[in-house]
């Protein structure tokens, strides 16, 4: 192996032409749909909607294409770095681009007449959407997809197939799309639960997390014997220090995510509470004085 320098990691791209193709086939359907929303419903699909679908698409091209990819098989903390755009970046960005119906608006009629139509009309598709925008099934889904896939077995298999790889990165981020999408509520979906049990779904989730950067942390042995194999170890950095070094990324980053969130809540749900409650006071005065 050759010596890696710092400029390595944010220099060495290697761009998949299957995959980039389909972002970009993504971002051009997103694009023909938003256009066309802009015309009847601009309230409903403002611009900052489309920044967010595009920040998400050049996030999920990142992680796919940059340096994250290119030493993810030989350096841990750039793997979980990668496996953090997958999950915490571009699913919550692209959620927040509100994309079924722009997706769509953007594909030809005759696509949906023929196609998509015959899903539409099934009862079982509907059973299904509901499903997966349930709370237990997008929280479920997440935290098994993360910590089943980072159990060593399953994740030493997924670096020995490049397939089984791309299932992976495909699990993390469809996953975390079901996860963001009831705390995010993109248009024209509705909650289908209060706001109030998104508390606990956002700290259990962290608490998942902590618990696996803990593991890598403090195991005392490395727990991914492919990445004790490489030699010479990229910036002479050992594979129990890269392993440490990965989870304190997947602690400090992985909580900042779920956390943030969470105190966002909690103040909007305190706030709408108070005003509630002035509003009640306000009201109950006003009755006192008719009378």
């Amino acid at each position: 192996m050759e010596p890696v320098t710092v400029a390595d990691l944010f220099t060495r791209w290697d761009v998949p032409p299957i995959v980039a193709t389909e972002l970009a086939l993504a971002l051009l359907i997103y694009l023909a749909g938003w256009m066309r929303l802009r015309r009847t419903r601009p309230q409903a699909i403002p611009v900052w909607r489309l920044v967010c679908f595009v920040a998400g698409i050049l996030a999920l091209f990142v992680a796919v294409s940059s340096p994250l990819d290119t030493f993810s098989e030989s350096l841990l903390f750039m793997h979980m770095g990668q496996h953090f755009v997958l999950m915490s970046v571009a699913p919550p960005l692209i959620v927040m681009g509100s994309p079924v119906v722009p997706m769509l608006r953007g594909v030809p009629r005759w696509f949906i007449r023929h196609f998509l139509a015959f899903f539409f009309r099934r009862p079982i598709f509907h059973r299904l959407a509901r499903l997966l925008v349930d709370l237990r099934f997008a929280w479920l889904a997440m935290n098994l997809a993360y910590i089943c896939w980072h159990i060593p077995a399953a994740y030493e298999f997924a670096l020995r197939s490049e397939n089984w790889h791309n299932f992976e990165h495909f699990c993390f981020f469809s996953t975390s799309v079901l996860f963001w999408w009831p705390i995010l509520q993109p248009w024209p979906s509705r909650p289908t639960a209060s706001r109030w049990t998104l508390i606990p779904y956002l700290l259990l989730a962290d608490l998942v997390n902590t618990g696996l950067a803990a593991f890598l942390c403090f195991s005392g042995r490395l727990l991914y014997p492919s990445y004790g194999e490489i030699v010479p170890r990229p910036f002479e950095l050992s594979a129990l220090s890269d392993q440490i070094a990965a989870g304190a990324f997947m602690w400090v980053f992985g909580s900042i995510v779920f956390l943030i969130p969470a105190l966002w809540l909690i103040m909007q749900l305190l706030q709408g509470t108070r005003m509630a409650s002035v509003s009640e006071i306000h009201a109950a005065r006003a009755g006192a004085r008719r009378s």
